[in-house]
């Protein structure tokens, strides 16, 4: 039977910013601190990765960070412990290397999701992204002050595979567009090999609130927040007829628990 084999969610990171971004109309006075999510699955094509974290070059360096990164900004980002990169220290802990990882799939290129996509640009490991978001990465003047680096993306090494809709990534990884918090956001069906699933929402629906209470996420580019709803909806509805768990992207309850749950 076909089917993720395993799966193993990763914490890259953490942000600190105001909950409003991740909940549209609440207090503007309020903060969150949320995880930065990445997720491995053991697949029959090898093992896939979704999503990749920071670029830890841009919080480390003094004249880098004052740029994407200044202190005492809206959102403050930390890295784990340690001075090596958080990905390849992740990988690690769970007996695994960057060689290990046979696909990329980025669920969008804010920078707390792709920045550390740099990683596998030597190595000719195709990167899933869809279409709209790279053009918009690559092409918009606008795109930095919405939190996607081009420094982080902008690499003629990288294995760009685009796409303009929903795809299969690999035997069980299917990505869903779910546009407005980016131009080309897409989320991630799971299918595991023995039979249920998970549909990982990544910044569709960052918090469990998003999902239970059908709230709207208040960080969308191009779009007002309540276009947010449309893709959340459909990504509960998917989960529902096929009876997966759904999980929301920064939920800073939700993710730890699923971590220690599947390890």
């Amino acid at each position: 039977m076909t089917g993720v084999r395993r799966v193993v969610p990763l914490t890259l990171g953490w942000a600190e910013l105001p909950l409003a971004y991740s909940l549209h109309g609440a207090d503007p006075a309020a903060r969150i601190r949320e995880p930065v999510p990445a997720v491995l699955l053991d697949t029959g094509d090898g093992w896939v990765l979704l999503d990749t974290g920071y670029n830890p070059a841009l919080l480390r360096d003094p004249v880098l960070r004052s740029r994407f990164h200044p202190v005492g900004g809206d959102f403050e980002a930390f890295l784990p412990e340690g001075d090596g990169h958080p990905l390849e220290a992740a990988l690690e802990e769970v007996g695994l290397a960057l060689e290990d990882v046979a696909a990329v799939a980025l669920s969008h290129l804010h920078h707390d999701h792709a920045g550390g996509v740099g990683q596998f640009a030597a190595g000719g490991v195709p990167v899933h992204v869809q279409a709209a978001e790279l053009t918009y990465a690559l092409h918009d003047p606008g795109a930095e002050g919405h939190g996607i680096f081009r420094v982080d993306v902008d690499d003629p090494r990288l294995r760009w595979v685009q796409a303009t809709g929903d795809t299969e990534i690999a035997p069980g990884v299917t990505a869903v567009l779910t546009a407005g918090h980016t131009p080309g956001h897409q989320s991630f069906v799971v299918d595991l090999a023995g039979g249920g699933g998970f549909v990982f929402a990544f910044d569709a629906a960052d918090l469990q609130e998003n999902l239970d209470e059908e709230r709207a996420i208040g960080g969308t580019i191009g779009v007002p927040p309540e276009a947010s709803l449309e893709p959340l909806r459909r990504l509960k509805a998917i989960a529902a007829e096929k009876g997966y768990r759904l999980v929301p992207g920064h939920d800073p309850h939700v993710w730890p628990a699923l971590t220690q749950e599947l390890r």
